[in-house]
């Protein structure tokens, strides 16, 4: 693989570290909040910034399928389905979880850091619009707006448009 920048680089390392670092991640709760991005340039690109306010939040989704659980008393069969087809894609779902875990911060963005067998792991960018060095940096400060409260649980994030086609 030709490496042409340092986040190259990072990103190679973090490939040959993730069997050590899946072992830690399975250890940790659904939705952790960490410190620094694990891609830094994969954040970046998607408008993370390393100053107050940004805030990133790892988050598992368990793999296979969108499943109710099966009933175990007489029903009706129309109630006997378990699959669901869910429109959602499962960076959507984390966004959504992430949302609901913090309620004051806003979803900027998320990407896909790992998977095994059994899960999906995804960093969600989040933003705190009421800190003053968001409200004054021109290039973030329209998140600050009311007409962006709950952007991920109406559908307003990349991953909600990619999964509702308008993208």
């Amino acid at each position: 693989m030709k490496m042409t920048n340092a986040y190259d680089y990072i990103k190679e390392s973090l490939r040959a570290n993730l069997r050590n670092k899946l072992i830690e991640f399975r250890k940790q709760n659904s939705v952790t909040r960490i410190d620094k991005p694990s891609d830094i340039g994969r954040a970046r690109k998607l408008g993370y910034k390393d100053k107050k306010g940004f805030i990133i939040v790892r988050v598992r989704i368990k793999r296979g399928g969108h499943k109710r659980p099966r009933p175990n008393k007489g029903r009706k069969v129309r109630n006997l389905t378990i699959n669901k087809s869910l429109a959602m894609n499962y960076r959507w779902i984390a966004e959504m979880r992430a949302a609901k875990k913090y309620p004051s911060l806003e979803i900027l963005n998320s990407y896909k850091v790992a998977k095994d067998g059994k899960s999906y792991w995804y960093e969600v960018i989040l933003i705190d619009p009421k800190i003053k060095e968001i409200k004054n940096d021109p290039t973030i400060n329209w998140i600050c707006s009311n007409k962006n409260r709950k952007r991920a649980h109406r559908g307003l994030t990349s991953a909600a448009k990619k999964s509702r086609g308008l993208r």
